[in-house]
This record gives structure tokens, sequence and C-alpha cells, in this order.
């Protein structure tokens, strides 16, 4: 395969006649990890449906290995080794721990294979082999989100979308998470395309980064320059009251998109 693994491309999506993105392209590595930032209703859930199948993309191109994708179904899209952790876990509440997991080895047919990895998201997520007979109803967020992950690992995916991991965990269960996510990349190749409101630690485990605001991408960078930048520290990391002034900087900048 020559070029990134996926690669999009001037993409404009909307919801009814409403354009949600609008020019929106990136490109993510095999074996990379690439974070995109913004603040709510900036676009990066959308731009993550429309990678993934969910929805369809109006203009523009989404890119695989190679092969255009887009407007193709989601189950044909996760047969090719993308899979999507949606924002808010999404787990099947009535089944059990296990079978969720198995519900994202569905399309396989190599039951030693799958018995082999089942095992290796318990490896990942320890809690989840405890609580293998119950209910994902009845777990914690914490444990949903884990939960979400191993299933979309099930799957084998080349690349993982997700979607807010962080969203409504405690530090340390972020943390965690996070650390989960780092060895998923590093130990099982699983390339990783983040959607993240919590830029500090997105940055911490990217290796690029990307900002959207309003539907549109205004930014990219190396994670580290990102986080060094005065500009990301202002509107992301808190440390001044200064976020729309920034923003009001960044868009005169001859360097964005």
């Amino acid at each position: 395969m020559s070029g990134p693994l996926l690669d999009i491309r001037n993409i404009e999506t909307y919801y009814g006649p409403v354009m949600a993105i609008r020019g929106v392209s990136l490109t993510v590595e095999e074996g990379e990890i690439v974070a995109v930032l913004g603040a709510n209703g900036a676009g990066k859930t959308t731009l993550l449906k429309t990678a993934s199948g969910a929805l369809d993309c109006r203009k523009g191109q989404v890119i695989f290995e190679g092969n255009e994708i887009q407007c193709r179904e989601p189950d044909w899209v996760a047969r090719q080794g993308i899979a999507h952790v949606p924002e808010g876990r999404e787990v099947f509440p009535l089944l059990t721990v296990t079978e969720n997991l198995m519900m994202g080895a569905y399309c396989r047919t190599d039951r030693e294979d799958i018995q082999k990895d089942l095992e290796t998201v318990y490896g990942y997520f320890p809690a989840l082999k405890e609580l293998g007979s119950s209910l994902a109803a009845f777990l914690s967020g914490g444990q949903q989100q884990m939960l979400a992950i191993g299933r979309g690992f099930m799957s084998r995916p080349k690349l993982l979308l997700l979607d807010e991991p962080s969203l409504g965990l405690s530090p340390m269960l972020v943390s965690e998470i996070f650390e989960t996510i780092s060895r998923l990349n590093r130990e099982q190749n699983i390339s990783i395309l983040l959607v993240e409101q919590n830029a500090h630690i997105a940055l911490q485990v990217s290796s690029r980064g990307y900002v959207m605001e309003v539907g549109g991408m205004v930014m990219d960078d190396d994670s580290d320059k990102l986080l060094e930048s005065e500009d990301i520290k202002e509107f992301y990391l808190g440390k001044k009251d200064e976020g729309a002034r920034g923003l009001r900087r960044w868009k005169k900048k001859k360097t964005w998109r």
C-alpha cells in the first residue's frame, strides 16, 4: 500500500439541509495515533461517522488503503478493517459483557482466533473478565467504555475510530483508558483516529493533531508542537480565559488551511 492508511479529502457532510463539516481533510498513517480536537459542535463526531459510513458525504473522498469507501454501508466499511467506537459508549445494555464483546466479532469465522482475541481483551481490561456474565446495563461508565473499546478490538481492525473516550470518566479512569489505547496502538499495531475534548491527554498519546472549529479544520501540526502552542494552551488547556481571542488570531494566520 502506498500513501496513508486513511486519507480524507475535502469532504462535506450534511444533516438534512444543514452543512455540518466543510472542506475537511486529514490523514492517518499506518501505526499512527492522530488526535482531532475541538469544542462541542465543531464537527468531530460527524467526521468519524463519515469515515465509518454512518453518514454519507456529499462531496469529497474517504480513501482507506488506497480505495474510495465513502457512501458505503457501515457493515461493509467495518469489514474493510475500520472499527468505530461511538461517543457515549452505546453498548448493548441487555446483553452480557461477553456477548457484547462477541458482537464485535460478528463478521469473523476464525473461532480459535476469536477466543484468543477475547482473552487479549481480558488482558487489557481484567475487570471485564470478572464481569463476563453481567449485563452491560449495570456496568459503570468506565467499565462500559472499556467494553466499547474491547468490542471494537474484537473485529480485528486496522483502524480504530474513538469518539470522546474520556467523556464522563474520573481522572484516574481517563489515565487508565488512554494507557490502554496507547498499548493497543503499540502492541497490536492498530492505527487510531481519536476525537477528544481533553486536549492535553489526547496530544500526549498522539503523534499528530488537528483542530476543528465550526465544521472546518483550522490547524494541524505535530502533537508536541500543538502542546506548546499558546493558542492551544489558552483555548483548550485552560491557561487563560482568552479562547475566543485566540481563535480569532488563528484565523488570520496564513499557515491555516
